[in-house]
């Protein structure tokens, strides 16, 4: 990597020359690991590192529109079963997928501020499976998609639990988030959202998001 060096005697140069020598030296920050990165100050450190910039999962449903209202079929107050999904654009060099769905707003004294309240948590999806059926089972280990497993949500239950808000508590938003990951993981049934989060960490090559709102 090329260095910008000004020699000691520049201290008998005039101050606007040296001004102007300093101007022409590459901005260095210092990562967490003490490497040095190049670029614009304020990006972030390992920016596009993984995925290209701005790459994302585009995330759908047959069951209703991107910030649409989510059919009462897919809720507590219906079947409560998990609404058809399909995405397009998974990075090719992808080995797996995971989802995770939640809910932002809803208010729980018994957890942390700004905590989701999580419906869903999928994962050790096979890279290639480009849609999910209504009605997945709710249980651990699934057939289809084949190999993937489902983790715990926040009642906690294993597989889909569809919104519940509390009455007159306004409308909320569920966010079904995918993740396409650069390496399988090591993964158990019935993890948790924050297990499935520290899993993936340093693994996500792309993501995408569809969101879709409920109210009582």
């Amino acid at each position: 990597m090329k260095r910008c060096t000004i020699l000691s005697r520049t201290k008998f140069l005039p101050i606007a020359v040296v001004l102007t020598m300093l101007a022409g030296c590459p901005s260095t920050r210092e990562g967490p690991t003490g490497e040095t990165s190049q670029g614009p100050v304020g990006a972030p450190i390992g920016a596009g590192v993984g995925a290209p910039a701005g790459q994302t999962i585009e995330v759908t449903s047959p069951a209703f529109e991107p910030g649409g209202p989510i059919p009462t079929k897919y809720t507590e107050d219906g079947e409560d079963v998990s609404p058809p999904l399909a995405w397009s654009g998974v990075p090719e060099r992808a080995q797996e997928l995971a989802l995770i769905c939640d809910d932002p707003d809803a208010p729980n004294p018994k957890r942390p501020a700004a905590t989701p309240w999580v419906h869903w948590v999928l994962y050790k999806i096979p890279a290639d499976t480009k849609e999910l059926p209504e009605g997945i089972p709710k249980t651990a280990q699934l057939d289809d998609p084949p190999g993937a497993l489902q983790g715990k949500n926040s009642w906690p239950t294993t597989g889909y639990r569809g919104p519940a808000p509390p009455p007159g508590s306004g409308t909320h938003r569920y966010f079904f988030k995918l993740f396409a990951l650069d390496a399988e993981l090591a993964a158990e049934p019935e993890m948790d959202k924050t297990t499935l989060e520290r899993e993936m960490e340093g693994h996500v090559i792309g993501e995408g998001s569809l969101f879709g709102t409920y109210e009582r």
